[in-house]
This record gives C-alpha cells, sequence and structure tokens, in this order.
C-alpha cells in the first residue's frame, strides 16, 4: 500500500512522494531510459515510464494524470546517466506542482518542460566529456592491463565496475536532483560545475596516461650498420638514454591531437595507425618481431 505524507500549509495540501514511489522511478529510468528508443522519440518513452509512478502517486484524479503525464511527451533525449539528475529534478517539480493544483500556481508544463529543454542540452555535453570520455576510457584501459595474456578478469572487472558505478552514480544523482530541485541548474552548469567538470577531467586524462605508459609500448627497430655489419647507432637506445618512452609518449600525443584537435573519429585514427605501422615495417623502422 502507498503511504503519502500530506502537510496543511495555508490551506494547501503538500504532497510528496514516499521513497519506495521514488525508487520504482528511479529503477525505471536505470532499467528503460531506451524503452522504445527511436530517431523521432530517442528516450522520450523511457522519460514517460519514469514519471508513470509519480504521478500515479500524487493525482487520484485520472484527468489530472493524462494532464500531468501530457507533460513528458516532449521529446527528451540526453547522457542518461548524467541525465538522471534531470529525472529527479522534474519529480521535485512535480511534487511542487500537484501541491499547488495542477491549475494553479507557478510551476506548469511550460515551466517542466523549459527546464528539461534548457538541461538536456548541457548536461548531454557534460555527460559525454565525464562518463563517455573519461570514466569509460579509463576503465576499460584497467581492464584491458588486466586481460594480458587471455586473461578474462579485464572483462569480468569491467563488467562489475561498469554497472557498479553506473547503478550507484545513477541513483545518487537522481535523488540529488529530487532534493535540490530546480536548484541544481546553477550547480550543473554554473561556477561550481564547471569548476568540477575540469578537475575530474585533469584526474582522468592523469589515470589514461598513468596506464597508456604502463600498458602501450611503441619502438623503433631502426639502426645503422658499418661494412662489417656491425651495429653502431641503435636509434631505440639512443632515445631511451635522452627520454625513455619518447615514442609512445608521441604517438598518445598524436591520437590526442587527431580526435581532439582535428575532429577525426577513433575509427579513422585507428586506420591512420594502421597505415603507420605498415609503412614503418615496409622501410625497417618498426620490427613486429614476426618469422615466417
Amino acid at each position: 500500500m502507498r503511504k503519502r505524507r500530506i502537510f496543511k500549509m495555508a490551506n494547501i495540501e503538500k504532497k510528496t512522494l514516499s521513497r519506495k514511489t521514488l525508487n520504482k522511478s528511479f529503477h525505471h529510468w536505470f532499467y528503460g531510459h531506451l524503452t522504445a528508443f527511436s530517431q523521432e522519440h530517442m528516450q522520450t518513452f523511457g522519460y514517460l515510464t519514469s514519471m508513470l509512478p509519480i504521478v500515479e502517486e500524487l493525482y487520484d484524479n485520472k484527468e489530472d494524470q493524462e494532464k500531468a503525464m501530457k507533460t513528458y511527451t516532449a521529446f527528451f533525449n540526453t547522457e542518461p546517466q548524467l541525465g538522471t539528475v534531470i529525472v529527479g529534478i522534474t519529480a521535485s517539480l512535480e511534487e511542487a506542482r500537484a501541491s499547488q493544483g495542477i491549475d494553479d500556481g507557478e510551476v506548469d508544463d511550460t515551466t517542466i518542460n523549459g527546464l528539461r529543454a534548457g538541461l538536456m542540452g548541457p548536461i548531454a555535453g557534460i555527460g559525454d566529456s565525464l562518463v563517455v570520455g573519461t570514466l569509460i576510457p579509463v576503465i576499460l584501459g584497467i581492464a584491458l592491463g588486466m586481460s594480458s595474456g587471455g586473461s578474462p578478469l579485464g572483462a569480468i572487472f569491467y563488467i562489475i565496475v561498469w554497472n557498479l558505478l553506473g547503478y550507484f552514480g545513477m541513483r545518487f544523482a537522481y535523488f540529488k536532483g529530487y532534493e535540490l530541485g530546480d536548484k541544481a541548474v546553477g550547480i550543473l552548469i554554473g561556477a561550481q560545475g564547471k569548476a568540477i567538470r575540469k578537475a575530474i577531467a585533469t584526474i582522468g586524462g592523469m589515470v589514461v596516461g598513468g596506464v597508456a605508459a604502463t600498458w602501450v609500448t611503441v619502438k623503433t627497430s631502426f639502426k645503422l650498420t658499418n661494412g662489417s655489419g656491425k651495429s653502431y647507432l641503435v636509434l631505440q637506445n639512443q632515445l631511451d638514454s635522452v627520454y625513455p618512452g619518447l615514442l609512445t609518449a608521441l604517438f598518445i600525443v598524436l591520437c590526442w591531437w587527431l580526435m581532439a584537435k582535428k575532429n577525426i573519429s577513433p575509427i579513422k585514427v585507428m586506420l591512420i595507425l594502421v597505415v603507420v605501422a605498415l609503412v614503418g615495417v615496409l622501410v625497417g623502422f618498426f620490427n613486429p618481431g614476426l618469422t615466417y
């Protein structure tokens, strides 16, 4: 049986959502944010599904429920992990609308949809940078290192860590959005949010650099020999004496420059590296160590 706390303040019933309903709404989003996904609607139906238990608890009248749900039929699409905070914020706004009366007061369809539309773009950009561009590569880098020699530990590590971080991170974002309501807007896209994003990106870059230095190795086999076939210049030894891992660092910086500055897709960058490796082997700059 659902429980609802109701406070009477100045002849207005202040409705408060139960924890059970909030949990149900969150799980609907966590498991179903891509429900009936299409290029036309994208995450709209997933959003509708997550708001359904909210509306059902706040409104007893079917007409009010229908009117409230129509608010969330507007197009919606964002980065789903960090975007959970938007669902939490709108749950708080819907609670406020139900308390004042669905047709009365300051919180209406325009208020909710305006906030959703205003947040989904910035949140998508922030989430893509933090989650897709930083967190996932870091976890994958660690997992790849654990997979050396064909070990399944890397895959197991990634599945467990990603799902735990995803679940509890999204849960935190949902309830923090519900707690802060529209105050979360300033935190997410204001100066404080910018500082947090910069700090996370810096830490993520450091971790990626450390993983790359540990698990990525680029060496050259180029050397010069005299008439008797004895090597008098081994380029790799000279490079190591000046800057160990210089070629590895150069290749990593090259990949970053191509993707970040030239906006070349990762697939094209990998193709470029394949061509560079092939040409390098043909001219004797790289030695794959293969024997035939």
